[in-house]
């Protein structure tokens, strides 16, 4: 059940690293606004270096802004950080459990520490062990845990104090296929049955597409697009034609298709050896038999051909220009490991 009020708001938020003298400064956020919904999971979209995790942590009050103001549950992120993290929890791309401890001295060491009284650090401990399905493994330790094991216990120690607001940054890196869907299944839960407002970093479309109930795309630091998953696939005109490329030269595959009829949002892309040519199309089979029909004649190299409906990788290409799985240049793919 969603709230009418915001859970989180941002705006004209900006962040700039400096990063040695005479290199210029790295714009992590160039003015990034958001307004989320409470009571959702909303997905922060991008590649690496888009800005998402900058955004975290400037939420999480674990980095100020430059410029621009920012709520979470109502409260100024940069006057009360305190108050924020009474109402938040976070878990970090990185694990934040002691390996040298259980699994139930990890949440009860948790709890202690959000000031929770040790009979009811206890108590919260065995309840959220037992919802995260880590019951048979409470008096193992942590070093002993599957990637996805210590991933759901982060979680449940995120969770010990009853956030409103739980933030997960890439929660699901590096997690073999069973326990990312693992994951997945108890963020939903977490959505549904305790009405939790969840913000969650990622860089899986697949991962965006299935749990976020709204997504916002960010690219370069602001936000590009935003709104759920279904009308943002709904509002590309038509379907998508890609074909792969072999050795591509970009100039002669632009000008071999250039005059195709019924091709809209061109973008080619080369990367080393490969590449590819995205369009979308109103008339799928007369657009892909017209582009194969150019390329031969260009003698262009060609691989693969297909016909598909909208994805998310086909939105943020419309908005960005280019493919999600292109990535962003080399300057801003530092921007997030930053120091701040």
């Amino acid at each position: 059940m969603t709230s009418s009020s915001p859970a989180i708001t941002a705006a004209a938020l900006a962040k700039t690293y400096r990063v040695g003298r005479g290199k210029p400064p790295v714009h992590a956020l160039r003015g990034l606004d958001l307004d989320l919904p409470a009571g959702l999971v909303t997905g922060l979209l991008g590649p690496n270096g888009a800005g998402k995790s900058t955004t975290t942590k400037i939420l999480t009050t674990l980095a100020r802004p430059t410029s621009g103001t920012a709520t979470v549950a109502g409260i100024d992120v940069t006057r009360d950080p305190a108050a924020v993290r009474r109402r938040i929890g976070y878990v970090s791309q990185g694990t934040g459990t002691d390996p040298l401890l259980t699994a139930e001295e990890n949440l009860v060491l948790a709890a202690r520490l959000r000031g929770i009284p040790a009979a009811d650090a206890r108590e919260r401990a065995r309840r959220l062990l037992h919802e995260f399905g880590l019951d048979d493994a409470r008096g193992r330790t942590v070093a002993r845990f599957s990637g996805g094991m210590r991933r759901r216990l982060d979680v449940a120690a995120a969770l010990v104090h009853r956030p409103s607001v739980l933030f997960l940054d890439e929660p699901t890196t590096g997690l073999d296929p069973e326990s990312r869907a693992a994951m997945w299944a108890e963020i939903r839960r977490l959505s549904a049955e305790d009405a939790l407002t969840v913000v969650l970093t990622t860089h899986y479309l697949e991962e965006a597409d299935r749990l976020a109930d709204r997504l916002v795309i960010i690219d370069r630091g602001v936000e590009v697009v935003s709104g759920t998953a279904a009308a943002l696939k709904a509002g590309l005109r038509g379907e998508t034609l890609r074909v792969t490329l072999v050795e591509p030269d970009a100039t002669a595959v632009r000008r071999a298709i250039d005059g195709v009829p019924g091709l809209h949002d061109v973008v080619v892309e080369t990367q080393g050896t490969a590449g590819s040519v995205t369009a979308r199309v109103d008339d799928a089979t007369a657009a892909l038999a017209a582009v194969i029909a150019a390329l031969t004649a260009g003698g262009v190299a060609f691989g693969a051909a297909s016909v598909s409906a909208p994805t998310l990788d086909d939105v943020y290409l419309h908005h960005v220009g280019h493919s999600f799985d292109a990535g962003l240049a080399d300057a801003a793919s530092d921007q997030e490991g930053v120091a701040a």
